[in-house]
């Protein structure tokens, strides 16, 4: 039987991407501008077709022949265009150049016609200024033949599974022939940062992981949160398809190394509150993360966003950590860079708050989701440390179609994703 179709206009390492596979679509193309993401996400997506171009740049009749599906009906298009600049009182902000992702992202919608679209920000579209911009975008979906389902809504991934208080602005839209769909109700139950990683190795017990980010090992896992993450536990409502995974090998842990002074001043800490000299969050065990935040790219410096403590440790967390409180199955596997992983985490959408969204345009196709029987070999793992010089060759893009800050060395990735904000701790 086949899948219904979507298209990820700005997909990241994948998070969107996740959320609507698992609610039962087939993500036939991912559209990504930095080829560092785009080669994670062809890891982790091998049946998806990853452009790595800006939309500025791309038809919907390209995209549908790079995703070779001819003129097949899309479902549903999704994705989170960045917005960053507003114009003057009395200009409209959608007009902005610098806004021009937004206006490229309804183009597209526009030129491809999908049953359904899905636009994802940050909460702060919804106040101030901002919400002219947002309810510019509304008013050009509905010249452009789309239902919007108001009043929009500002969900928390925490009320849907995720161990993490993360607040993202959602807006769906209905073609004029199609029925339209509801913003997803919360679920009656909460994740702890217990439940998410707890039972995850200490990756400082393992010394080749100060040197690559995966090691096999064993060990026990009890929640059942963490036990679906681990592919230890049938998950009824994770449509995807199943990935050819051992749950034996610990991924996305590259060590941090901390002096001991800052590790005693970690330890030193009450879990719940913020460590008064590096200002980072130590977690409680019996609560929820903070929201992860992605840091600055290149251009801006590259540095790290600050990381939370572990609960028990003396240190902050590793990669495969954050990923757990973001939701991501232990088989999804982010770059071997600490800088890089954590930005792609940071971000993206959690699957699981994808997952109840996508879940609800499901429900308006009247389709019943199924699970795929046959299981996806994931990608080349060398996709997962090429620096941005081997991506862009990789994408035949120019490799500074990201902007790179100044260097005095370009020597390998550990000189090209430095971590300042952590080792000064």
């Amino acid at each position: 039987m086949a899948r219904p179709i979507g298209v990820d206009l700005f997909a990241g390492a994948g998070g969107l991407s996740l959320g609507f596979e698992q609610a039962g679509f087939d993500i036939v193309a991912a559209v990504e501008i930095d080829p560092i993401h785009c080669a994670t996400h062809e890891y982790n997506f091998p049946k998806t077709k990853t452009i790595c171009a800006s939309v500025v740049d791309l038809t919907g009749s390209q995209i549908r022949e790079l995703a070779k599906i001819g003129d097949a009906e899309i479902d549903v298009v999704f994705g989170g265009a960045p917005c960053q600049g507003f114009s003057m009182i009395g200009k409209r902000a959608f007009d902005d150049s610098r806004n021009q992702l937004v206006s490229h992202y309804v183009r597209l919608v526009r030129e491809m016609q999908p049953k359904y679209c899905v636009f994802e920000n940050v909460k702060g579209l919804t106040l101030g200024k901002h919400v002219q911009f947002l309810q510019e975008l509304i008013d050009e979906l509905s010249k452009s033949g789309y239902k919007v389902l108001l009043p929009y809504k500002v969900l928390n991934a925490s009320k849907f599974g995720v161990p993490q208080s993360r607040e993202r602005l959602f807006l769906m839209a209905a073609r004029a022939d199609q029925v339209m769909p509801e913003y997803p109700e919360e679920l009656g139950v909460q994740t702890t940062v217990r439940d998410a990683i707890d039972d995850l190795p200490d990756a400082d017990g393992f010394p080749e992981l100060a040197n690559v980010d995966a090691v096999k090992t064993k060990w026990k896992t009890k929640s059942k949160y963490a036990r679906q993450l681990r592919n230890l536990e049938f998950d009824a409502n994770d449509y995807s398809h199943p990935r050819i995974f051992d749950s034996n090998v610990l991924t996305c842990s590259l060590i941090t190394e901390h002096t001991e002074v800052s590790k005693a001043r970690f330890l030193a800490t009450e879990p719940g509150k913020t460590e008064a000299i590096s200002r980072f969050l130590r977690l409680h065990p019996d609560g929820l993360c903070n929201t992860l935040r992605a840091g600055t790219d290149s251009a801006r410096g590259a540095h790290t966003s600050p990381r939370p403590i572990h609960p028990v440790h003396a240190r902050v967390l590793t990669v495969r950590e954050a990923a757990r409180l973001h939701s991501y199955p232990d088989w999804f596997r982010m770059h071997a860079t600490k800088w890089h992983g954590f930005r792609q985490i940071g971000n993206s959408v959690p699957p699981l708050l994808g997952r109840a969204v996508a879940s609800s345009v499901i429900r308006a196709l009247g389709i019943i989701p199924h699970k795929p029987e046959s299981k996806l070999k994931l990608g080349d793992t060398a996709l997962l440390t090429m620096n941005m010089g081997q991506a862009a060759s990789l994408f035949s893009v120019a490799k500074n179609v990201i902007a790179q800050r100044a260097r005095k060395s370009e020597q390998g990735i550990k000189k090209e994703n430095p971590e300042q904000v952590v080792s000064a701790a």
